[in-house]
């Protein structure tokens, strides 16, 4: 390639020959393609933008060494609200559980004691976590007990429910929960906020549950309803069927205490033993389900429903974080009757922070809060 020199002085050009044009000619037809003009750069950083810059940095720079976290979003700050609320007790020290349980105790006498169960906890070891049944001897010594005294739960809750949980001090005293418990003597009140509106408002539903076998990827037992009644093909009046000879008998009451806006506050009264069936009734009779259905505790694989856009909205999630949603369903009150040497056995449990904190978004009152009429 024949570079040509520009020459600082005009006198100093040479005249061009036939030879040196015929040169020159063949080099710029043979050369390769001059590269195409880059694009313009973008102006350079100006002093005050790079001064903010350098602040900025400086001042995030602080915040992580002072252990202040940056400003998070409403949604970030509404899941970590929820995991602060649920999640607190789920793995600590056994002493600092035993703690927490002497300190949020509700009742005691000579015979029972009544914690106030928090969410998350185990009731009885599944390998997991800490459970309840493990700090009971540590608790027993915090209360100061005689050494044979053993405390028993009764009457155990599902790991995601809330309240009152009943202890024995003696086997004397279990004995006689138990034979109460199957007699249906013992009262219990749950309250669980759902989405959507029972209809009709209160009553009793008396539909037998059976365990079922799924199968699949995932092989599980799942309960589920077992009516005694189907609809006539006619689609007039329905027909009585054989029940199910493992199908166990569920009779629960159940009342609307309040509803705004297609979300209900709702009172449970089983008056059966049968675990889980109030949680059936609110999907499968009540034509609703709870906020986070837990129907099967055993399982870790749980489906979640898919929440309407307006309740997601007034509960301050998206749906790619339902799974932060805590089971809504609260042990309220606890009824033990009396006898001739001790009267009646009376406990409320008040409600935990996230479940209050849901009924003030979800605009849902409590009864003794209401206006009157």
């Amino acid at each position: 390639m024949i570079v040509l020199r520009r020459q600082t002085r005009i006198n100093n050009l040479q005249p061009m020959t036939s030879d040196s044009a015929h040169v020159l000619w063949r080099t710029l037809t043979t050369a390769p393609p001059l590269p195409s003009p880059e694009p313009e750069e973008k102006a350079p950083l100006r002093a005050i933008d790079l001064a903010k810059k350098i602040r900025q940095e400086k001042r995030e720079e602080e915040r992580t060494t002072k252990g202040i976290k940056p400003t998070a979003t409403p949604l970030q700050k509404r899941v970590s609200e929820l995991k602060q609320f649920t999640q607190q007790l789920q793995n600590v020290h056994p002493n600092v559980l035993a703690k927490h349980l002497h300190k949020t105790m509700l009742f005691q006498n000579r015979d029972v004691i009544v914690l106030n169960k928090p969410y998350g906890v185990s009731v009885k070891d599944h390998g997991g976590g800490t459970c309840i049944t493990a700090v009971l001897p540590i608790l027993a010594k915090m209360m100061d007990l005689k050494v044979d005294s053993e405390l028993q739960p009764c009457l155990g809750l599902e790991k995601e429910v809330t309240g009152t949980l009943l202890l024995a001090r003696n086997q004397e005293a279990v004995d006689n929960i138990v034979y109460l418990h199957r007699h249906n003597q013992i009262q219990r009140k749950y309250w669980a906020i759902t989405v959507g509106v029972p209809v009709p408002s209160e009553g009793v539903i008396d539909i037998p549950l059976i365990e079922r076998e799924i199968a699949g990827t995932q092989h599980h037992f799942k309960m589920g309803l077992s009516p005694m009644f189907r609809l006539n093909e006619t689609g007039e009046g329905v027909s009585r069927i054989r029940a199910h000879r493992q199908a166990e008998s569920a009779v629960t009451k159940y009342r609307v205490l309040d509803s705004r806006a297609g979300c209900s506050l709702v009172e449970l009264e089983p008056l059966t033993g049968t675990r889980s069936c109030w949680l059936l009734y609110c999907h499968g009779q009540l034509s609703c389900f709870e906020v986070w259905d837990c129907i099967t505790s055993r399982c870790s694989f749980l489906k979640y429903y898919k929440l309407p856009e307006n309740v997601l909205g007034k509960l301050g999630l998206e749906k790619s974080k339902t799974r932060n949603l805590t089971l809504h369903l609260h042990a309220r009150q606890m009824v033990l009757p009396g006898t001739t040497s001790q009267p009646e056995i009376r406990v409320s449990c008040p409600m935990p922070k996230y479940f209050t904190k849901a009924l003030q978004r979800l605009n849902l009152i409590f009864p003794d809060e209401k206006e009157p009429n």
